[in-house]
């Protein structure tokens, strides 16, 4: 048996709001061990809802619907499964009761097009919504298919699956297996090249293993299906050593770590501190670090040094070598890592200066030169070269400078 969700909207296709319900979704039934191989997003149309309804009830047993179930007109969802399964609406006085007296709560009146949401197929159940006025629906019309609508509305969603649709489909015999997944996190090495590295475990059935490339980073899912994560653990506890060993340094965390908490945990363990100068990154990479809890025990702060001014009068960096090699030079890295290291008396500093573009450019100076520094505690101090390239874009180069940053550092951590 497999599940397939159904999102309602014309703001989804419009990309103005993000299907964030999708993904909640889509990690609830991995937990139930239900599998999951269709989503879909449509808009608010009745025949297009309707002929995502034929495909998906002729592959998937668990329909799950979210969105379209408001007061207003262009809300589709319930009419058009009531449609293509022939079936009348019934006007529900519960449900009728149940609005009636959230809006009295709320000290306003009812309004005449909230009695739609009180009409459902006929000989469908009630999910109910304790804290919306638009409840659900469970459903099956037809043997061997299961329809579950919730209203868009994530918290309100969220809460009505928890209370009742979990308990349902535990009951239907779901939820005894669950589909439990490690994501394996990498820097310093691609794709492919990854991929090749480890191309004799994809033929591997239980546990799975499949690569993903993101910006900053290449990932490895590694997943199981087993009674419970106690069971999963010991299937891909093996299978996850043998990829860290692969990969060595490349590898560094998994699933919610990033290059910022990997590194901050480092210094942790060493009783270290950190400080950054950034220039071209603008405050991106004491983002990144301060985006963790409890970072300011190990993170101290940092100059912002967009301006030369700033780097001398802030940072103690050379006129003359600004003027001879350029804010965007390694001379000048090696300065502002220096002069930060020295301004807030920490272990380890970096230093980050280059040319996000779009303009700024040179021949010489391309956009995307970028030059990094790292500072250790023993006062040496090493710089780096980057090109990331003009045609990534200012943010991409923002972002992937920082990402450089935090890996070369941990890279030192691990050596120092």
């Amino acid at each position: 048996m497999t599940a397939e969700i159904i999102c309602i909207g014309t703001e989804l296709l419009l990309g103005d709001i993000l299907n964030s319900n999708a993904k909640f979704l889509a990690q609830e039934l991995a937990n139930l061990g239900i599998p999951h191989y269709y989503q879909t997003v449509v808009g608010d149309n009745l025949s297009r809802i309707n002929e995502i309804i034929e495909i998906a009830s002729k592959r998937s047993q668990i329909l799950i619907f979210t969105g379209g179930l408001g007061p207003t007109a262009d809300d589709l969802t319930t009419e058009a499964i009531a449609t293509f399964f022939n079936t009348p609406l019934i006007e529900k006085q519960e449900i009728i009761e149940d609005i009636t007296k959230k809006f009295a709560q709320r000290g306003r009146e009812m309004t005449p097009s909230n009695l739609k949401q009180a009409l459902i197929p006929e000989s469908a159940d009630i999910l109910p919504n304790v804290t919306g006025t638009a409840p659900g629906i469970i459903w099956q019309p037809i043997p061997n298919l299961t329809i579950l609508t919730f209203p868009g509305v994530p918290s309100e969603m969220k809460q009505m699956w928890n209370d009742t649709a979990v308990p349902f489909l535990k009951n239907q015999g779901w939820g005894k297996e669950i589909i439990y997944s490690r994501m394996m996190r990498f820097r310093g090495i691609g794709e492919s090249a990854l991929a090749e590295k480890v191309y004799h475990l994809f033929s591997s059935s239980n546990p799975t293993v499949a690569p993903y490339a993101s910006m900053g980073e290449v990932k490895l899912r590694v997943s199981v299906k087993a009674q419970d994560a106690e069971s999963a653990e010991k299937l891909i506890h093996p299978v996850a050593k043998e990829i860290e060993t692969i990969a060595g340094e490349d590898y560094f965390g998994y699933d919610d770590d990033t290059l910022a908490s990997v590194v901050g945990k480092m210094l942790l363990e060493r009783g270290q501190t950190l400080s950054v100068a950034e220039s071209c990154t603008g405050g991106g990479l004491g983002s990144m670090l301060t985006e963790v809890s409890g970072s300011s025990s190990y993170f101290m702060g940092g100059v912002i040094a967009y301006s030369n001014q700033v780097k001398i009068e802030q940072l103690g960096v050379s006129e003359e070598f600004l003027t001879e090699y350029g804010a965007v030079s390694a001379i000048v890295a090696r300065q502002m890592a220096k002069g930060v290291q020295s301004r807030f008396s920490t272990d380890w500093s970096i230093s980050v200066t280059g040319i996000a573009g779009p303009k700024g450019g040179t021949e010489a100076k391309p956009v995307g030169l970028v030059y990094l520094a790292i500072a250790n505690p023993e006062k040496q101090v090493e710089s780096y070269e980057l090109r990331l390239g003009e045609k990534r874009g200012r943010e991409a180069i923002r972002y992937l400078t920082s990402c450089y940053a935090l890996d070369k550092l941990r890279r030192e951590l691990i050596s120092n």
